[in-house]
């Protein structure tokens, strides 16, 4: 039986009193527990009456129980027994179901409500499903192009094949940019050797990039123009005019390649001497950067980067960088790697009790920009001093760390809370530092290469000979380490000791005393490390970086956030000013806790406004030997004097290099070649991924805390059932072999998300990986294993078709189709020269040309990285220059194009022109259908619009706008694997939640597989996009209405029935419900967590527990709670502007805190009184507020903020503040939000998989839960799969309480109850969390998990035999003027003003 036999025992007729005893209900048929109704022997019906009930079959037929004998009849004992016993079960029965909802907890379950017949939903999602298929076969098509591709034929894919030809191409590509960087290293030497003796005329002008301004400005900007006496409008004096041209091969930047320009960073005072010379001999590369340009079109930006600061750059740009301009290239990766070889640098900074004040900051700034100058290749640790040497963090003990972005960021953090006490013992600093870096030489630790000590104090007693001449004097002339001082102060007693210091080994000495100095004398350690290799002269070697964002500063971050946070503040406030009542409705406080749901939990960016790139790079000598320079001498304690002399150098003039945008790398890696669902990516000798489609550097928008250090494997999350950062031996011994530089491949489960980590999937990947030559990268293809080893191979001869007379451009007839945005199918080198308006304007263009006479596939010379260049397509082929009409165009990919366009050319036709035309209009009024298309294989996508009206038209963009990725679109590879679930089912989805409207659409979609034998690849999606309203219409009649095969139902999901069913899809999201259309697009988990955890345990959905190393959490910012005011950015004015409105806020909260603050607020302006009320009922939505996403937040009760100094809990709750208000709330604070600073941190997330095999499992009736019936309220639903589809359908009693609030034996991972109060034990949740280590990161990473292995690569050149001939080595404190930076008395001001008041600035208001 189907039906729960206890049914009709409870069905409401049955319940008759005495005084309806006249009558007897009828048993149901077929139900043996229907025999006997209440009171038998009081009252037995009439002979007639039975005989009426049993002819009408309800006694049932045959023998056994179902066959009673005529009443009025003599009774044997058997019957008497079979009464007694029928009793006997009836109570036994009873006992039992109500223990069973007594157990459950839900008294009155046994109500006499029908239970949900199985039969009558699995009739249900039979008909949804049918219905659905058939309306999509009739408008995709899907038979008659699974036809299209019967000539076409299957092909095996090769991985390591195809790992070859792109290493291939990629060393192409490398070996070009080698060359053009090194013409730029030979001129740049050469320019100086030439112009050493000339001087700069006192009228030299060069291209400022910050001072240029082009035509349009100069005639429409009236704040950049000054009017001459005649009237005409003239350039200022400090402006340059330039035209500038926006250029597609520079992301659509406005450049003159005729020119390069010239970036001063603000630190930097242009007209500096040994700076403007510099300027102008540099101007020599201009012909090199344009010849380098003419050869290889391919080229990004050129640069040459000065020791001095300056930067040459070509193209010629203007340079706007906002909000202000930290941008200095000595700090960039491509610089500091080329200029020095790896190091290990063991900082040591004095806090003795003398380090106070100004000194401090200094310190702490010196610190921070010696940390800016180290890359992923280097060492180092922190340590200070005073009686005691420690390590600055406590977990870096004894170590050396990589000196990555977090571990980097860990230090500096540790440096803002030091204290200054005790007195300074050098020695056992020294010795420390020392003792460690031997440690780390004797072992083949660290960068195993320059070794450094940098000292930062404000004086030494003595020199400390002795320890030198132990630890580092003991192989002279080599020295091991390099000792750098760094004298903090004004006026300091005495330079000698702390100079010798330096001089003595092998560093350099700096006297600093104000900040605006720092930078520039500290990136003076740089030019010392260079010196043998300098003095080596032969090799220069090449260096390649991490990826990193182009000109983007990784401190920015931290001040972005601010800024976003303010800019909430600010919002929050107006909408309170704007409309009191309305901030506080239940409306607006449910969008402002989305909003910070997103906010807090959104981990995504569009990296596109990030130029992501890595760069190759050398160092550029001075080849002079010596020279004459002027320098200061101390005559006595209180006369200096300058003289001049001769002596060894060995400068190093700059870096020459040039960048290679990530997306140009990805055009190289033959993406149509790979296939759907698989991928190649790019690995460094750290490890760390260069290019991977799981690296996400941005969210919200903002770079990433640790962007550019994300381990592959961090990013390729192996499918076992490991704890966080347990990674697989298998999948370590495979990161060994690929950062080893080894050819080879390799076999792993892998578990994967998509879909902004809201879907998760699991396959077996199939991994090939090769070196790329002259690199320190290795390049990996991952292809799936079930559907990647085959590919579909068909082409159309384009000439053959011109012999044939058809021109191939009408298979592109009309605009009803898009290829793949990112692929290269034919393009110009020069793509400037010669624009179009989109790609498939392009595409239109070259089938043109190929009809012309004399075309011919152009024969691939090289690679270079954006656009395949090749040799030039001329009538000679044999010029370096390419000729400006030169062209590649990708054969295969172009021919499988036109045979794909031909094959679907009939698509977009109307689908109502035949006899179909009245199945179509009603399929089209049902299901409110607007677009079918198909993609395929090589890019190309078709579709077909519907009409509709106005009022049913969508206001989401059109299908096209946001569908041209073809196999990288997310439908095309849920498709693709849902064909191995079942080859005729579609793949439904619907928007999440947050992005779903009432006219939202859903699109179903379904893979097209060609078959040749056994083997079978994917050819191609189809699909269509329909109205979700009409298929909630629909679902809603058909499980309104009772099944066929029941003749009558009591029990539906139409209103009121008791019953709700939901269609889910195969990761648990609502699709379509009968309760709500609000519920579309939300994770079932959190519409009916209990059915959700029952669903999860009977095995319906699988939990996959996913790990996200890359996450973002934001905790408590204790300098944002004292001052709302964004850290200003360096530059007076803004200084001025940041210290004023500070000043004014820390004066309005101190007049809130003194006693007579009631009397002064009633004077205030009625805009802020109008914040002093409390509001019990905004407290509700403080306290829901604050426990959104665990303890990623940071927003729990012990982190907030108040503006009264002795409140605890957060600005909302007012039974937590106390003060001279009591429980009344300080009138800004219960709108006050929590400042937070983003962290770099991991995350855990359960996401769930259909278990579809047990649709068709064989499994028996107790063990299937889509055979299993409902059982009141212990089991309240039935579970059914619906027909051709990726959906289920769930039907759930709804008279049964939600037990989402009991334990259960499944409290989902990660989730701690003390933590969260808007997440019960036992819920499931699709939230991500943080993983708690007790600890930070960085310190987890490195104590817990180990450092992973790592590849030394390049050049080591650490000594040279001359270099005791070079006795520069220091210099005392010398202000440079600046025109963009200034100590000022403002300067002055807001320092001692933050120094002094800063600590008592419990909260400012932005």
């Amino acid at each position: 039986m189907e039906e729960d036999t206890a049914g009709p025992f409870f069905r409401p007729e049955l319940r008759h009193s005495a005084d309806d005893r006249g009558s007897s209900p009828r048993a149901s048929p077929g139900s043996s527990s229907g025999l006997l109704g209440d009171d038998v022997d009081q009252h037995l019906p009439d002979e007639e009456e039975v005989h009426h009930r049993c002819s009408d079959g309800a006694c049932g037929g045959g023998g056994g129980l179902g066959a009673l004998p005529v009443w009025g009849q003599r009774r044997s004992p058997i019957y008497s027994t079979v009464v007694f016993l029928s009793h006997l079960l009836l109570i036994l029965f009873l006992l039992n179901l109500f223990s069973s909802a007594s157990s459950s907890g839900s008294p009155g379950m046994g109500s006499g409500q029908d239970t949900i017949h199985r039969a009558m939903v699995h009739s249900w999602a039979t008909k949804v499903g049918v219905e659905l298929a058939k309306v999509a076969d009739f408008v995709t098509k899907r038979k008659d192009v699974q036809d299209s591709y019967k000539q076409a034929s299957v092909l095996e894919r090769v991985g390591p094949t195809l790992v070859k030809d792109i290493v291939r191409d990629m060393k192409n590509m490398v070996e070009l940019k080698i060359k053009a960087i090194k013409r730029i290293m030979e001129a740049a030497e050469n320019a100086a050797m030439m112009h050493d003796a000339e001087s700069v005329p006192e009228d030299f002008e060069y291209y400022n990039a910050k001072q240029l301004v082009t035509p349009e400005e100069v005639t429409c900007t009236k704040e950049s123009v000054e009017e001459s006496e005649e009237g005409e409008a003239t350039i200022p004096e400090d402006m340059k005019e330039m035209v500038l041209k926006p250029s597609r091969h520079f992301q659509g930047t406005p450049v003159n390649t005729s020119y390069s320009s010239v970036h001063v960073p603000t630190n930097v005072y242009d007209k500096a001497p040994d700076v403007i010379k510099a300027i102008k001999w540099s101007e020599d590369l201009d012909p090199v950067f344009i010849s380098n340009y003419q050869v290889d079109p391919s080229l990004s930006w050129q640069y040459f980067g000065s020791s001095h600061g300056f930067m040459r750059q070509y193209p010629a740009i203007q340079w706007k960088q906002e909000p202000v301009d930290l941008f200095d290239c000595r700090t960039r990766s491509w610089y500091i790697e080329a200029a020095t070889s790896p190091k290990d640098i063991v900082v040591l900074v004095d806090f003795s009790g003398s380090m106070t004040g100004m000194r401090k900051e200094v310190a702490r700034h010196v610190v921070s920009n010696i940390l800016d100058t180290l890359s992923n290749n280097d060492y180092v640790n922190i340590f200070n001093f005073s009686e005691e040497t420690s390590e600055l963090v406590p977990c870096f003990r004894d170590l050396l760390v990589q000196a990555n972005l977090g571990n980097v960021r860990e230090l500096k953090m540790a440096m803002e809370d030091i204290e200054t006490k005790d007195i300074a013992n050098f020695t056992s600093a020294l010795i420390k530092a020392f003792e460690l870096l031997q440690v780390y030489r004797e072992e083949r630790q660290g960068a195993r290469c320059n070794q450094a000590i940098m000292l930062v104090t404000d004086g030494v007693p003595y020199n400390f000979r002795e320890i030198f001449e132990e630890y580092n004097w003991r192989k002279l002339p080599f020295m091991p380490v390099r000792v750098f001082t760094y004298l903090i102060g004004k006026e300091v007693a005495d330079v000698k000791e702390v100079k010798w210091m330096a001089c003595e080994n092998q560093g350099y000495y700096v006297h600093l005393s104000t900040l605006a100095e720092v930078r520039e004398q500290v990136l003076n350690y740089i030019p010392v490390m260079a010196r043998p290799m300098v003095l080596n002269k032969t090799e220069h070697p090449i260096v390649w970086t991490p990826v990193y964002a182009d000109v983007t500063d990784p401190k920015m971050t931290d001040w972005l956030w601010e800024v976003k946070e303010c800019a909430e503040q600010k919002s929050r406030f107006e909408s309170y000013r704007k409309n009191r009542q309305k901030f506080h409705s239940a409306e607006e406080q449910g969008r402002q806790y989305d909003q910070k749901l997103k906010r807090v939990q959104n981990q995504s960016g569009d990296s596109q406004e990030y130029q992501l790139m890595t760069s190759v790079s050398m160092p550029v000598f001075d080849r002079r030997e010596n020279a004459n320079i002027t320098e200061r001498v101390l005559v006595n304690e209180a006369y200096w004097v300058q003289r001049m002399r001769e002596t060894r150098i060995a400068n190093l003039l700059g870096v020459a290099g040039t960048d290679i945008p990530i997306q140009d790398i990805q055009k190289l890696m033959a993406p149509h070649m790979l296939g759907v669902n698989a991928y190649a990516f790019i690995v460094t000798n750290n490890g760390y991924v260069l290019i991977h489609p799981d690296l996400r550097p941005v969210f919200q928008g903002i770079l990433k805390p640790s962007y550019n250090s994300v381990d592959m494997a961090e990013v390729e999350l192996v499918d076992d059932n490991s704890l966080p950062r347990e990674f697989s031996p298998e999948l370590l011994a495979f990161r060994d072999a690929v950062i080893n530089q080894t050819t080879g491949s390799a076999v792993l489960s892998i578990k994967y998300h998509y879909d902004d980590m809201k879907r998760v999937s699991r396959l077996k990947r199939r991994y090939s990986y090769a070196p790329i030559a002259n690199t320190p990268f290795t390049l990996v293809v991952a292809i799936p294993e079930q559907y990647g080893m085959y590919r579909v191979h068909a082409v159309e001869e384009i000439r053959r078709s011109h012999a044939e007379g058809t021109s191939v451009t009408k298979y592109f007839k009309g605009k009803k189709w898009r290829i793949h945005p990112d692929w290269v199918y034919c393009k110009y080198l020069y793509d400037n020269e010669h624009p179009f308006e989109s790609p498939e304007k392009e595409l239109l263009h070259f089938l043109e040309r190929t009809k012309q006479p004399g075309w011919k596939w152009p024969l691939k010379r090289s690679f270079p990285a954006s656009d395949f260049i090749t040799q030039s397509n001329t009538s000679d082929g044999k010029s370096d220059k390419t000729n400006k009409d030169s062209y590649f165009c990708d054969r295969n990919l172009l021919l499988s194009l036109v045979f794909d366009a031909k094959v679907t050319e009939w698509f977009p036709k109307n689908v109502s022109q035949s006899s179909k035309e009245e199945k179509g209009k009603e399929f089209k009024q049902r299901f409110g259908i607007t677009v079918s298309f198909v993609a395929t294989r090589s890019g190309l996508t078709r579709w077909q619009d519907y009409p509709v009206s106005e009022e049913e038209a969508s206001s989401e963009p059109h299908f096209s706008v946001l569908n041209k990725r073809a196999i990288d679109e997310v439908w095309y590879k849920r498709a693709v694997e849902q064909h191995f679930v079942d080859p005729d089912s579609y793949v439904y989805s619907v928007p999440f939640k947050g992005e779903y409207k009432n006219d939202s659409l859903v699109t179903a979609s379904n893979a097209i597989f060609h078959t040749e034998g056994r083997r079978s690849a994917p050819a191609a999606v189809v699909g269509f996009q329909f109205r979700h309203s009409a298929l909630y219409a629909r679902f809603k009649n058909i499980t309104s209405t009772c099944a066929d095969s029941l003749s009558s139902c009591t029990r539906t999901c139409a209103p009121g029935k008791d019953l709700s069913c939901f269609a889910l899809d195969n990761n648990g999201y609502v699709v379509v419900s009968t309760r709500s259309m609000n519920d579309t697009g939300m994770f079932f988990g959190d519409v009916k967590p209990d059915i959700m955890r029952q669903l999860v345990l009977e095995g319906v959905y699988n939990r996959i527990h996913i790990y996200d190393y890359q996450a973002v959490c934001f905790r408590p910012n204790e300098a944002a709670a004292q001052s709302s005011v964004p850290g200003p950015p360096p530059g007076p004015f803004r200084l001025f502007v940041w210290l004023m409105q500070a000043m004014v806020e820390k004066f309005m909260t101190f007049l809130s805190k003194i006693s007579l603050k009631h009397l002064i607020w009633a004077y205030l302006p009625d805009y802020v009184r109008a914040f002093s009320s409390s509001d019990d009922d905004f407290e509700s939505y403080e306290n829901q507020d604050d426990s959104i996403g665990g303890s990623n937040t940071a927003h729990n009760d012990d982190s907030q903020v108040s503006m009264d100094e002795g409140s605890g809990g957060h600005g909302g709750g007012s039974s937590h503040h106390g003060g001279d208000m009591g429980n009344n709330k300080s009138p800004l604070n219960a709108l006050l939000i929590n400042r937070t600073r983003p962290q770099p941190c991991d995350q855990e997330v359960d996401l769930y998989l259909l278990q579809h095999q047990l649709i068709t499992s064989d499994k028996g009736h107790k063990k299937n839960p889509y055979m299993m019936p409902s059982n009141h309220c212990i089991r309240p639903f039935v579970v059914q799969a619906i027909t051709l589809s990726n959906l289920i359908l769930v039907v759930v009693d709804d008279l049964c309480p939600d037990r989402g609030t009991m334990p259960t034996t499944l409290p989902p991972k990660g989730y701690d109850d003390d933590e969260e109060e808007d997440v019960e034990v036992g819920d499931l949740t699709v939230r991500p969390i943080e993983i708690d280590y007790n600890n930070t990161l960085a310190c987890h990473k490195l104590r817990v998990v180990g450092e992973l292995p790592r590849r030394n690569h390049g050049v080591c050149i650490n000594s040279h035999p001359n270099e005791n001939e070079i006795t520069l080595c220091g210099r005392g404190s010398q202000l440079k003027p600046s025109h963009l930076l200034h100590i000022t008395a403002v300067q002055l001001l807001f320092f001692l003003f933050v120094r002094t008041f800063g600590n008592s600035i419990s909260h400012i208001i932005c």
